[in-house]
């Protein structure tokens, strides 16, 4: 069971939190191998998905979650919503609020905003995705996805390479991923490297091949273009070059290592298409992942902590 009423992000839970909610992800997600889709846990009850910046995997994600599991979705477009015409977070939150819904998705620019919509409503409100603050339903899928293959995250190496600097997958990741018990290893050019994140447990890697050296899971971060106000490296061919995972560097991790991504992925830029398509890749295998970790939170939320 999760204590908070919301889930805004993976800095607050405890390794006992993550790991629950993994075991009911794990369980989701052989059902749904089985076909099984047609469940009664959230019978009655209304999701609102609320996304102020573009989406397909997590807003589709979220919303087959929600209906999988028998509740009233409702998809809201803030293109052609009341908040074109100036209506404040706040405000939009009461009135969701006002009309019982149960559950808020959001996904917004500004980090911090899951937080102001949770204290203003009742309704249990899951981050989707704040500013480069935090994903963490993303980093819970990432993690299922590991479990799934090696049983357990504890002693694992995870080399994260791309777009750090701007990504909340990569502060999810490793809030988590230090908690229960794997190395994280990050590499990137300096202009894409956060300052601090190494206080935060990352070890920070001089080369490709010293970020995948041994490594169990290479995870590539999109180059978040739409981000970055200013030149944080000459072109996507040099990137490509200097920083992505090729076959030839790949050989540095352990035989075998996953190749993951969030998605959605610059072929040829943070991983080759070999290796997209590749035996050892699980991006695939993420994206089911991802229905079933958001079944999984959207089940725990629901339950009444004693």
């Amino acid at each position: 069971m999760i204590a908070s009423k919301d889930l805004l992000g993976l800095c607050p839970l405890s390794a006992e939190e993550i790991e629950e909610i993994l075991s009911l992800g794990l369980e989701f997600k052989k059902a749904l191998k089985r076909g099984e889709k047609n469940r009664s846990e959230l019978a009655g009850k209304s999701v609102v998905i609320l996304f102020y910046e573009n989406s397909t995997r997590t807003r589709t994600s979220f919303e087959l979650a929600a209906k999988f599991l028998g509740a009233h979705v409702v998809n809201i477009s803030v293109a052609t919503s009341s908040v074109r015409k100036g209506e404040t977070l706040v405000d939009t939150g009461k009135t969701l609020d006002a009309m019982k819904n149960d559950f808020i998705v959001i996904r917004h620019p500004a980090g911090g905003a899951p937080r102001l919509l949770a204290k203003t409503v009742k309704a249990h409100v899951i981050n989707a995705g704040d500013g480069m603050n935090e994903h963490p339903t993303q980093a819970l899928l990432d993690f299922l996805t590991m479990k799934e293959h090696f049983g357990s995250l504890g002693g694992l190496k995870v080399a994260i390479l791309g777009d750090i600097r701007h990504s909340r997958v990569a502060k999810s990741n490793l809030y988590g991923l230090k908690k229960l018990g794997a190395r994280v290893s990050m590499y990137a050019p300096r202009t894409l490297m956060p300052a601090g994140i190494d206080d935060m447990g990352a070890e920070i890697c001089r080369s490709r091949e010293e970020a995948l050296a041994d490594a169990d899971v290479v995870m590539g971060l999109r180059i978040q273009l739409e981000r970055q106000h200013a030149g944080n490296f000459p072109s996507l061919g040099e990137y490509a070059k200097y920083y992505g995972v090729n076959a030839d560097v790949l050989k540095f991790a352990k035989p075998g290592a996953l190749i993951m991504h969030p998605g959605p992925v610059n072929r040829g830029v943070e991983l080759t298409s070999a290796l997209i398509d590749g035996d050892t890749s699980r991006i695939e295998e993420q994206v089911l992942s991802g229905v079933a970790v958001r079944m999984a939170v959207l089940t725990l939320l629901n339950k009444e902590v004693v």
